[in-house]
């Protein structure tokens, strides 16, 4: 089964044909941090335009380089939700249209349930259930994956998202877009144990996450020392010490409470998707925690972490072998939230 998914929930136009849910035999992605990095963040009115000029373009050369036409496509899967609406609708109208021109069905997709669909792309076999962190600039979310009960949700982000936190911490420190990455470099040249930032663990045995207050203490600390010592000089503190320390709190929350979720679900597999699972520490030391807990730990390769069309092709293909149906072509609209 052939399967065009298209996404368009942020700031990446992307399309991929994904044959039979594993083979990739396309994956094209246009990226927009050149236009969003002077405002520090995603601004969703310049995403939308720009998804409106790309999303033709990037399907088109999704369809060429897998050298097939639309004709030969099986079914088009594309993001519904959750995400930015403007963003969504783009990708939604384009996958719209190709469905009723063609004739083929139109497979809606949850981006969180995309993110999980790229764990499978890892080197190591991953089976079912399994605990799956779900940790990128929007969300944070922790599920259960059952191949009978489906996705559980076991704990979520009552704020800010691990990866937002990040991006508003870098933003203060005027680091550049995204954030996330230029600190993950500061980070590996900084002491974690630096500075104490707080770790937000709420209740006993909570799921749950909250990093508003970690952001605040970022913005609290600038403002009673100043700003950090330029590299290579002396001051008050290191730059590289205080992304080291932001950086580790948020990561021994995220372990922390990830492997709880493994002990509490009772599984021996978990994985981490999204746009922070190509964080360096966040990595290193999910593995040595998972060793010592000999948890099996999935990681995707680095490509298929930040949003991209291949995990939404494979999440439509596998929706369609479960369901085989799809919804009212006319009535099927974008959702900015979906849990």
């Amino acid at each position: 089964m052939i399967v065009l998914g298209i996404e368009s929930s942020c700031d990446e136009t992307a399309a991929a044909v994904v044959e039979d849910g594993t083979r990739i035999r396309s994956d094209v992605v246009s990226s927009q941090i050149s236009v969003h990095r002077p405002y520090g963040g995603v601004v969703p009115e310049l995403a939308s335009r720009k998804h409106v000029e790309a999303i033709l373009p990037v399907i088109s050369q999704a369809l060429e380089d897998a050298e097939v036409t639309g004709n030969q496509l099986d079914a088009i899967a594309v993001t519904r939700g959750p995400g930015l609406i403007g963003a969504l609708l783009v990708g939604l109208s384009a996958a719209k249209a190709m469905a009723y021109a063609l004739g083929k069905p139109l497979i809606p997709v949850n981006h969180l349930e995309a993110h999980m669909q790229a764990a499978f792309m890892g080197s190591s076999p991953l089976k079912k259930p399994f605990v799956c962190l779900v940790v990128s600039g929007g969300h944070t979310a922790l599920y259960l994956a059952d191949p009978m009960a489906g996705n559980r949700l076991l704990g979520s982000t009552r704020d800010d998202a691990a990866g937002e936190a990040f991006d508003k911490a870098a933003k203060l420190l005027n680091l550049g877009y995204p954030g996330g990455v230029v600190i993950d470099r500061l980070a590996s040249e900084g002491n974690p144990r630096a500075f104490q930032f707080p770790k937000a663990f709420m209740e006993k045995e909570s799921l749950e996450f909250s990093f508003s207050g970690i952001k605040t203490a970022v913005a609290n600390f600038v403002r009673r020392l100043g700003p950090p010592a330029p590299e290579g000089e002396k001051g008050a503190y290191r730059l590289e010490d205080l992304a080291a320390s932001f950086q580790e709190a948020i990561v021994d929350v995220l372990v922390t409470k990830t492997l709880r979720a493994v002990e509490f679900s009772g599984v021996r597999d978990v994985a981490v998707v999204g746009g922070v699972a190509a964080n360096g520490r966040l990595r290193l030391r999910m593995r040595e925690e998972a060793a010592c807990r000999r948890v099996a730990l999935h990681l995707p390769p680095h490509r298929y972490c930040t949003d991209n069309a291949v995990m939404v092709a494979a999440a439509g293909y596998h929706a369609w072998m479960r369901t085989g149906s799809c919804e009212n072509l006319l009535e099927l609209d974008a959702v900015s939230r979906w849990l």
